[in-house]
């Protein structure tokens, strides 16, 4: 069959892969950036191309028939062999300019990355930086991004990683609030406080767990969990907050709260795909990245 698919337009493929993985003509047309009707005249191209069917149409999107779930790994194998080959040619490249794209949490896409991504530009003018702020993984097999900022280890071979250190996170409230209704003074005081926590993530719950406090989130006067938002409803004076150590004792509009409570800590990890990492201006910015990011979550 490889041979036979060899022939095929390549275009077609994709498009076939598309809607497979996604479902429906809509979804893959997102997914490449096309139109719908452009999706799905590449697919009924490749159906004549083939002499068989290969979705099947339902109410709620498209089904592989057995002759499209008999292609689908042959296909997916050809565009794997593809990236890889994309990436040995740029991994090659040995300029120090062009476009590295870096894609990290909305939290520290907001808090770290703008200081060190200044700093780097002023340095490498001729480097330029696509920043994708996304709590979603990318994919960095098929260069969805060149550098990951994560907040745990990659578990794929192809993929090197370096722990940069763990962030640590602290109690915050503004001077505002603080003057209105009290600074705590021990740990079961924040019980009797506004406090501000997330709606779906349960990672301040089950740090009031292992303290020792078990809570609900019924107990949180306010809940986001968007990162920037939730900092600025801690600014707001909506209540007590949970925010990385570094970033809260560099903001102004905010007061730390020390207590005897052990709070979890973040691991950061940088990663990338192993073919690009020596590329001239993908190790510039990893360097950059490992540095300001180890002195910016060490503060």
């Amino acid at each position: 069959m490889a041979q036979a698919l060899a022939s095929l337009d390549w275009s077609r493929l994709q498009a076939f892969l598309a809607v497979a993985e996604t479902g429906s003509l809509s979804a893959a047309a997102r997914k490449l950036n096309a139109s719908q009707p452009t999706i799905g005249r590449q697919v009924r191209a490749l159906e004549a191309e083939m002499g068989a069917a290969l979705f099947r149409r339902q109410a709620r999107g498209m089904a592989l028939t057995d002759t499209g779930a008999a292609l689908l790994e042959p296909v997916q194998a050809m565009r794997k062999a593809a990236e890889t080959a994309a990436l040995t040619a740029a991994g090659r490249e040995q300029r120090l300019e062009g476009v590295v794209r870096i894609t990290a949490s909305a939290a520290m896409s907001m808090l770290h990355l703008p200081a060190i991504i200044a700093d780097l530009r002023r340095a490498e003018p001729r480097i330029q930086i696509e920043l994708v702020p996304s709590d979603a993984t990318s994919n960095l097999l098929f260069r969805e991004a060149d550098i990951a900022v994560r907040m745990y280890r990659p578990v794929q071979q192809e993929l090197v990683a370096r722990h940069i250190g763990d962030a640590g996170i602290s109690i915050f409230a503004s001077p505002g609030y603080l003057a209105r209704r009290g600074r705590p003074r021990a740990p079961e005081d924040l019980l009797i406080h506004d406090l501000v926590g997330y709606d779906a993530s349960p990672l301040i719950l089950d740090g009031f767990a292992a303290a020792g406090m078990p809570v609900t989130r019924d107990q949180f006067a306010v809940r986001c969990d968007d990162n920037a938002v939730y900092i600025a409803l801690v600014r707001a004076g909506c209540g007590i907050g949970f925010v990385q150590a570094s970033a809260g004792r560099r903001d102004p509009d905010l007061e730390e709260i020390v207590l005897d409570l052990d709070l979890p800590a973040l691991p950061v990890w940088l990663t990338a795909h192993g073919a690009m990492r020596h590329t001239p201006r993908i190790r510039r910015v990893w360097d950059a990245l490992a540095d300001g990011l180890a002195r910016a979550i060490a503060k």
